[in-house]
Formats: structure tokens, C-alpha cells, sequence
């Protein structure tokens, strides 16, 4: 397969295979060598991009993007940061101002990240430096650095990828197949529908932040495979006022912003959700077709009646997104079939999400528990309550949610719920939690609804003496 996309302003080129990562490729073939392997696996940020598309320009995890993902595109790497006469960009000053680096190899990744949202605007920098680790220097100066160049003007060059994506027509077209065994780039979910019927062995590729590490980790052979960035009426967001309608390709970034509004607490759970890298590739189909059961996604949707779409060829279904999930590794999807959009009803916000993890950004949950429980007047009319972590599917948890409909809404209806937690689940014990602490966990974030519910202020971040 034959690609072409911009690297630091200049049009390439590239002949690729389906699985080779943009980092591999910037450093054997290109020398670039300012991006660095850490973890191969999406968590450091050591190789941290900017990717730059028609929607904007984005953090992104060098180590499991693949290439043919980055057709019609432009990225922008460490070496590319400073301007073309070697001027340095504000955050890279900034860094050598502050004393931000030290051994300096995740320093490259850094500065990335701190340019990406220099250029977007961004002044949340916890949350966008999450994704970037630093051993030795520490997150202090390196902030202070972020915050020093955070008001000084976005240099010229750094717009220019945008510019040049517009103007050369890049986006979408950037692509030539050849090759029986070659990977697909669908432009469309027609397209895709069509391909998917004649190869339903294939691999599907959204954000490749799973299937990313089953080529750096357990180097699996994905052939034949199909990159879905180019199918753009897989993405987006709409509602008509009853319902919202999630397309499978919508990034978890753009889902976490859509639900900030109608769901806060589904919003924060996002934030924790991976990193801003991590958030930026990972999209909502992908997060439900892979069938993890600590996936975060699926026990909001799900506490929020949510119906999974599916569709083969020009077939369609849909069926509650608990329905998908049979059996650990095993879901409710035919071959050469596809996950089109998730949908859920417009409502009153009454959901809660909860996720317990052991780091509190970019973590794997050991429990994640989310409740939209209905009250009305003292009385629980309406409650979905789903786990993820605490079955081989994310699950609902059926007993709890019949011992709380009809009843009065107080203490001791909670106490009588929180004890049918047992019958609902059979937690395993893992290096992330045991089965008791899973157990008691889920039972204690109901028994935390409640207390909120009633004014309770129960905020994990909040100290005091």
C-alpha cells in the first residue's frame, strides 16, 4: 500500500505494510529519532505526535499508529516543532527556562504535548500532561513551563500543517490500495459494508489503541485488514431532542465533550479514561466491539438504556447494548457484520459514574460502577445499574435493581439492595483487586449514590482534616 501524508511540512510518500507504526518508521527508515520508545504500548508518551487533520490537530501515540491510519494527513514530530530557521517554539523555551528536563528522554513527548495544546488553547495541563510520564525531573517544573508559555502567541509554522491539509486536498484521498493482502481504507460505511461481506475475517482498525498492542506485544500477523479513519458518517454526534445518536467512529475526547452537558459525571469519567493521547485515537464503537469487561464506556451507556446498531451488507439490527455482551471474549456479532452507532434516550441526568482504579489518571479500572436511579416522590420508580470488572462482560446488576424499584427511597431500601450485590456477581481476584474488595467496592459506590443524592458531598479529590 502506497500512502501520502505531510511530515513536518514536506509531502512523502510511503509504502507500508497494514502494521507498521509511525514511531518504527520515523526512526528506521526517516531518522528521526527525537521520538522515543518507552512502553510501546501508549502509556508514557515518550513518542508523542501531532496529527493534523480537517478536524484539527491532535496528541497522538506514535507507538501504535499505524501508518496507513495517517493517510490524507500531517504529522508533526519533535524535530518539527521549532521553527524552519531553528527558532524555538514558547513551551520549548519555557522548558529550558524552568529547568523542565533532566535525563531528557521523555523531554521530546513533552514538548509535544505542551505545543498541541499551546496551538488548541488548552490551560488544563494536568489533564493534558496525564499521558506523559516523567521519572526524574518531575511534573513541578515542567508545569510551571506549560503555564510560562501558555499566553505567548502560537508561532506562525505551527498552523501551517492545517493550511496545508486544506489547501492540497490531503484529507481523505490520500491512499492507494494494491495488493490482494493490502489494507483497506474505506471512505464510506457503505464502502466498509460491501468490503467487511467479502472479508469477514478481517480486522477492523478504528483508534488501534487495543489492537495497536497486538502487533508491539503479542506480534500477531492482523492480514487482511481494514482502517476505518476515512468512513466519516461513522462519526459524530447528533440528537433530535429524544434521541442521541453516537457514532462508532466518535472519539472518546469527542464524546467526553458532547457529555459534559447533558451527563457531567460521564464526561469526568472520560477524562480518567486513558490519556488525552489515548482519548484523542480510542473511539466509542471500538471500546464496545472489543468486548472488554472493564471496557468504561459500556456500564454508562448501558445505565443509560443505550441500543447498540449493527450492520451486515445492508442489514441492519439493533438490541440493547447489554444484550451484545455473551460471554467473556464472545459478543453478539456475526461475521462480516459491524458496529454502526450506539443511541441512548434523551433524560433527566440522574446517572453517577464511579471508577476505582489504582492510579487515578490513565488507569484500568478494578471496579467501574454506574447508576441512573428515578425517584419520584420518595419512591424508586426507574433504576439501571452496570459493572464493569465485576463478570467476564460488562453487566447489569438485575438483583440489586429489582430490590430498589418500588421502594422507598432511604437507608435501610439501600442496605437491603447492597446485600444482593452476591447475587448479581462473582467477581474474580486479580493483580487489580481482590473478589471481596471488588464486592464490597460495588456495594459501597451504591450506598455513595445515595449519600450524594441527598446532598452528601463525597468528592475523592477533596482534603481534609
Amino acid at each position: 500500500m502506497s500512502i501520502r501524508f505531510l511530515l513536518n511540512g514536506e509531502p512523502v510518500v510511503v509504502d507500508t505494510s497494514a502494521t507498521t507504526t509511525l514511531l518504527d518508521w520515523l526512526r528506521e527508515r526517516r531518522g528521526l529519532t527525537g521520538t522515543k520508545e518507552g512502553c510501546n504500548e501508549g502509556d508514557c508518551g515518550a513518542c508523542t505526535v501531532m496529527v493534523t487533520d480537517a478536524d484539527g490537530s491532535k496528541a497522538l501515540n506514535a507507538c501504535i499508529l499505524f501508518l496507513p491510519q495517517l493517510a490524507g494527513k500531517a504529522v508533526r514530530t519533535v524535530e518539527g516543532i521549532a521553527g524552519p530557521d531553528g527558532d524555538l517554539h514558547p513551551v520549548q523555551q519555557a522548558m529550558v527556562t524552568h529547568h523542565g528536563s533532566q535525563c531528557g528522554f521523555c523531554t521530546p513527548g513533552f514538548v509535544v504535548s505542551m505545543a498541541v495544546a499551546h496551538l488548541n488553547g488548552r490551560l488544563d495541563f494536568d489533564d493534558q500532561l496525564a499521558g506523559n510520564l516523567c521519572r526524574c525531573t518531575g511534573y513541578a517544573p515542567i508545569v510551571r513551563a506549560a503555564e510560562a508559555a501558555a499566553h505567548d502567541p502560537v508561532p506562525e509554522w505551527m498552523w501551517a500543517d492545517a493550511e496545508a491539509v486544506e489547501a492540497m486536498g490531503l484529507d481523505g484521498v490520500g491512499a492507494v490500495s494494491a495488493g490482494q493482502n493490502a489494507p483497506y481504507l474505506p471512505t464510506s460505511a457503505d464502502d466498509l459494508a460491501d468490503w467487511y461481506i467479502a472479508h469477514p475475517e478481517a480486522t477492523l482498525i478504528a483508534g488501534a489503541t487495543d489492537v495497536g498492542l497486538w502487533v508491539t506485544k503479542q506480534l500477531r500477523d492482523l492480514t487482511p485488514v481494514a482502517f476505518l479513519g476515512q468512513c466519516d458518517d461513522l462519526r459524530g454526534i447528533r440528537s433530535d431532542g429524544e434521541t442521541i445518536r453516537i457514532g462508532a467512529m466518535t472519539s472518546l475526547t469527542e464524546l467526553g465533550a458532547f457529555m459534559a452537558d447533558p451527563h457531567p459525571s460521564f464526561a469526568e469519567m472520560i477524562r480518567r479514561y486513558g490519556s488525552v493521547q489515548v482519548r484523542n485515537a480510542a473511539t466509542v464503537g471500538g471500546n464496545i466491539a472489543n468486548g472488554s469487561p472493564i471496557g468504561d464506556s459500556p456500564p454508562a451507556l448501558i445505565a443509560l438504556g443505550a441500543r447498540l446498531h449493527l450492520r451486515k451488507g445492508d442489514a441492519r439490527r439493533d438490541m440493547p447494548l447489554e444484550d451484545f455482551f455473551l460471554d467473556y471474549g464472545k459478543q453478539d456479532r456475526q461475521p462480516g457484520e459491524f458496529v454502526e452507532a450506539i443511541s441512548l434516550p434523551v433524560q433527566a441526568d440522574r446517572l453517577r459514574c464511579y471508577k476505582l482504579s489504582k492510579r487515578f489518571d490513565q488507569d484500568i479500572s478494578a471496579v467501574c460502577g454506574c447508576f441512573h436511579i428515578l425517584v419520584e416522590d420518595g419512591v424508586v420508580t426507574s433504576a439501571r445499574i452496570a459493572f464493569g470488572g465485576m463478570a467476564g462482560t460488562p453487566k447489569r446488576a438485575a438483583r440489586v435493581e429489582a430490590a430498589l424499584e418500588g421502594q422507598p427511597w432511604d437507608d435501610a431500601t439501600i442496605r437491603v439492595a447492597m446485600g444482593q450485590f452476591a447475587e448479581d456477581y462473582t467477581p474474580m481476584s486479580d493483580m487489580r483487586a481482590s473478589a471481596a474488595y471488588r464486592l464490597e467496592a460495588a456495594q459501597n459506590m451504591l450506598l455513595r449514590y445515595f449519600q450524594e443524592d441527598r446532598g452528601v458531598a463525597a468528592d475523592v479529590l477533596g482534603v481534609s482534616a
